[in-house]
């Protein structure tokens, strides 16, 4: 059977399980579609979390950061699992405890004010919207590599399957889909790499295979690596830092933590299970299901990137002359997976010398001796581009697996996509039916009638998410980052000095979030060259890269938070004290004693 037809079986079988599912599990009340009932079992929490957590930026997109980064990339991997570390240490049981539906409810009622509501949903509606943008563009790249049509029949196709499962499902549906996307996908990850990791080490796990010897010349995977992409002028692939110091590893590793723990989409889940212990439960759960994917993440990243320098510098990789042109790919001879991927437009060929042959290298690279030496061999740039995005999805092509195995993967990056859109639409719902129309416009509105706009609120964002997929921003290559950041550098902080903190008062919160949201905005903007003024780009109102002692970007949501953190206080001292009734609020929140069950109010 063809790999087409596989993969239609393959990936139409997972869709009816989500449907089915869905169906099965439909909500029928305004605690079923908000928090599933909040019966959930911790196991079953902790499996919907993972996929829910796993996006596809996770499935897809890690290893391929890993694989181009090298050992910088492991941020990631530090500050997305740190992240839950800290949601089952300091957030998950106090606001289970708490007893609401959402994070803006939280936030309204511990700083007793609608406006602090207010500003927490347009906080939770800026990060759940530019992370999304990147889950409906991962769907249509899936879709348009593995079933053969358009990016924009993918994504439509995406948005009828969420569509279905989340507005008739609620939180309820969500939850249970999740688990099986979970079950698709960590299988989807896992076996590819157990494959590829005893064709190069023979180990089967990949956590140890990255630590192995090469089955064909008996040398360590990673030293063999760091050689061919040092031969090639590219950075050592196990000494590098993200941003290139170790400041910026640091900040960016904390602005994904802090990021993590203040998702709404991530924190909603633990207000599902029945008590505060199950909170707790559920994210050590979560921990566990997680790591199956992390720690595989790094050996496929390594792997992925020796593969393609062994398909396309054969020489490079048996030892010989890195400009024996002779052993270089032939255009005429690309592999299947090559010319299957070149039609996605994410792998890309540029013959610059004319010489029929491929040359992938570093040709930025600033060292006289490798130019030098590049320029002799006749070679007039890198005639390679290859999209991160695709070695995850690639990788099994590039190793010939079997069919069935290529299939998988396309389910799985799938169902990685499609678990993390459905999370992030139940947190848009959520926060613009139960606390807009719910507790700020119409606090006398129905059980009924809330539960119907809660569907309304999930279809409008549906489609919004997908018109977003369709045309993306032109920041969308930051959507990630840039959620984060909004979640650290907002919500995280008003989160924490709620629970500890008896001194901040509505307009220190307020303000606090307000001035952080705008400190990570501001620079990530910047740095993105959204800013125009008279027709003209400015890409350094803040003094060029990196300028603020060199932290990124994707690092400033760190900052962001602290600076809430301070405006916060400074803003609370010279305000009026927090009443009584409220302290008192606080207080109890941190006893542990009792659950409280999550209401509708």
């Amino acid at each position: 059977m063809d790999l087409q037809t596989i993969t239609y079986i393959v990936v139409g079988l997972s869709f009816a399980l989500y449907l089915g599912i869905a169906w099965w599990s439909r909500a029928g009340s305004t605690q079923e579609f908000y928090v599933a009932g909040g019966g959930v079992h911790p196991i079953v929490n902790g499996m919907a979390t993972g996929a829910d957590w796993m996006s596809a930026a996770s499935f897809i997109g890690m290893a391929g950061l890993i694989a181009n980064m090298g050992y910088g990339g492991t941020v990631f991997l530090m500050g997305w699992t740190g992240g839950y570390v800290l949601l089952a240490m300091l957030l998950a049981p106090y606001l289970r405890k708490f007893g609401r539906f959402t994070v803006p409810e939280f936030i309204g009622d511990r700083f007793y004010s609608n406006s602090a509501r207010t500003v927490a949903v347009v906080c939770l509606l800026l990060a759940s919207v530019t992370y999304v943008i990147g889950q409906m563009t991962g769907v249509g790249v899936a879709f348009s590599r593995f079933l053969d049509v358009s990016n924009e029949t993918g994504i439509y196709i995406g948005m009828g399957i969420v569509f279905f499962y989340a507005v008739f499902g609620g939180m309820k549906g969500i939850t249970y889909t999740q688990v099986a996307q979970f079950i698709v996908l960590i299988l989807a990850y896992t076996i590819p790499a157990i494959f590829i990791s005893l064709q190069l080490t023979g180990h089967v796990l990949p956590q140890t295979g990255l630590g192995g010897n090469l089955v064909e010349s008996g040398q360590p995977l990673l030293e063999r690596l760091n050689q061919i992409i040092l031969d090639l002028g590219f950075k050592e692939y196990t000494t590098e830092f993200a941003g290139g110091s170790k400041l910026n590893t640091f900040f960016f590793t904390l602005s994904l933590m802090i990021g993590t723990a203040g998702l709404p989409h991530v924190i909603v889940r633990f207000f599902t299970v029945p008590k505060v212990s199950d909170a707790r439960k559920s994210a050590g759960w979560a921990l566990v299901f997680i790591a199956i994917l992390y720690t595989t993440a790094p050996a496929v990243g390594a792997m992925a990137r020796y593969n393609v320098h062994a398909t396309v510098n054969a020489n490079v990789v048996k030892g010989g002359d890195l400009f024996d042109n002779s052993a270089l790919l032939s255009h005429s001879a690309k592999p299947e997976w090559m010319v299957r991927w070149e039609h996605t437009g994410l792998l890309k060929f540029n013959d610059k010398n004319g010489d029929g042959l491929i040359q992938y290298y570093n040709d930025k690279n600033k060292n006289p001796e490798f130019v030098a030496k590049t320029e002799a061999a006749g070679w007039k740039g890198s005639e390679m581009d290859v999209n991160p995005d695709i070695l995850v999805l690639a990788n099994p092509e590039i190793a010939m697996l079997p069919n069935w195995v290529i299939a998988l993967v396309a389910a799985g990056g799938l169902a990685a996509a499609l678990s993390t859109a459905a999370g992030l639409l139940m947190a848009i719902s959520s926060a613009v039916s139960h606390d807009l129309i719910k507790s700020v416009i119409n606090p006398n509105i129905s059980e009924k009638n809330e539960l119907l706009a809660g569907k309304i609120s999930m279809a409008v964002a549906i489609v919004f998410a997908g018109w977003l997929g369709l045309n993306p921003p032109g920041f969308a290559a930051g959507t990630v980052a840039l959620a984060f950041g909004i979640a650290a550098s907002s919500l995280f902080p008003a989160i924490m000095m709620g629970i500890f903190s008896t001194k901040i008062n509505k307009q220190g919160a307020i303000w606090g979030m307000i001035t952080g949201l705008f400190v990570t905005l501001f620079y990530v903007f910047a740095h993105k060259g959204i800013f125009f003024i008279q027709g003209t780009t400015y890409t350094d109102l803040i003094g060029g890269p990196n300028s603020f002692f060199g932290i990124s970007p994707e690092g400033i949501g760190a900052i962001g938070a602290l600076v809430n953190f301070v405006v916060a206080f400074i803003v609370s001292k010279v305000t009026p004290a927090v009443p009584a009734n409220i302290q008192q609020l606080v207080e109890s929140i941190r006893i542990p004693r009792g659950a409280g069950a999550a209401h509708d109010h």
